[in-house]
């Protein structure tokens, strides 16, 4: 009599678990708003990368005399439109100093994402080191950073930065330089509040235990696992530093003609409201779009690497 021998079981290989950067982006594209925030930074971005392809003129060209029939403040003139054929078309019409407006709001898109980018990168520099120095060595130097920090925050943003402009002289690397400076105790305050939380992990504990360095405890082990709060306030604080040099650009202080900067833009046909509103009205929408863009980005970060909320 012979017998068959059971199949020994195969045990089921357990489900691969998702890391938490895949987890925060899934539920990120689940936020219909986050979507809308990334579909115009990434027309913001194409525009940028494209815009000596996208503008039709050079920005700081001046069409007098090169084009026959062109006039100061003329308005949009669009020829699939309805516009006549023996005008010269301009998608955003023509500015007072007879440019390209739809060349200028195209090639500003560059400049502010330069701005963005580059006045948040070093206050998030600066933040975090003093931040993550007050909120790991503790004791009296971190009474001292916070202290000078909190003096900075009692200024009014815009206020302290025209005084730092104002010192600096006029120019758009000093308005940069400016929003920086009153940028870094938002970034050194959110910094520090993860490093005094991390701190006393087990994983910071072990590091001690083995004789890791300080320094390597703070930026190997504490600084990469408090990445996700600065991510959100860095994506906030992009269209913040839009919308604040745009300010100093409209009050002088930024970037100086014939620069292509939105914020300069309104402020040198600002008394055309009513004459010219095209010359107002369409700069002053693309800084609306890309603060809301950026914003609207934050907030799904936010929500989406925040693991108290549920999911």
């Amino acid at each position: 009599m012979t017998t068959t021998a059971s199949p020994i079981p195969v045990p089921a290989r357990a489900p691969r678990s998702e890391g938490p950067w895949l987890r925060a982006w899934r539920q990120l594209l689940r936020q219909r708003s986050a979507i809308v925030g990334m579909v115009i930074i990434a027309v913001l971005a194409f525009t940028a990368i494209f815009a000596p392809l996208i503008a039709p003129h050079n920005p700081t060209e001046v069409l007098l005399g090169k084009q026959e029939g062109i006039e100061k403040r003329s308005g949009p003139c669009i020829h699939l439109l309805g516009c006549p054929a023996e005008q010269p078309q301009h998608l955003m019409g023509v500015d007072g100093n007879f440019r390209d407006l739809f060349s200028r709001v195209v090639f500003g898109a560059r400049l502010s994402l330069l701005i963005g980018f580059v006045t948040v990168t070093i206050s998030l520099v600066l933040g975090v080191l003093l931040g993550a120095v007050a909120g790991y060595v503790g004791g009296l130097l971190d009474n001292v950073i916070m202290r000078v920090l909190d003096v900075v925050l009692a200024f009014p943003f815009l206020l302290l930065a025209i005084a730092i402009v104002s010192v600096l002289g006029p120019g758009l690397l000093n308005a940069m330089l400016g929003i920086a400076i009153v940028s870094v105790p938002a970034y050194a305050r959110v910094i520090r509040a993860s490093v005094l939380s991390a701190r006393e992990e087990e994983y910071v504990t072990a590091a001690r235990t083995v004789g890791v360095a300080p320094a390597g405890i703070l930026f190997g082990h504490i600084l990469p696992n408090s990445v996700s709060p600065l991510i959100v306030q860095a994506t906030l604080g992009i269209g913040t530093a839009i919308i604040e040099v745009a300010a100093l650009s409209f009050l002088g202080l930024g970037a100086q003609p014939p620069t292509p900067e939105w914020g300069s833009m309104l402020s040198a046909e600002r008394n055309q409201v009513f004459t010219a509103p095209h010359l107002v009205f369409f700069p002053g929408l693309a800084i609306m779009l890309t603060v809301l863009g950026f914003n609207l980005l934050g907030d799904g970060l936010r929500d989406a690497l925040d693991p108290r909320l549920k999911r």
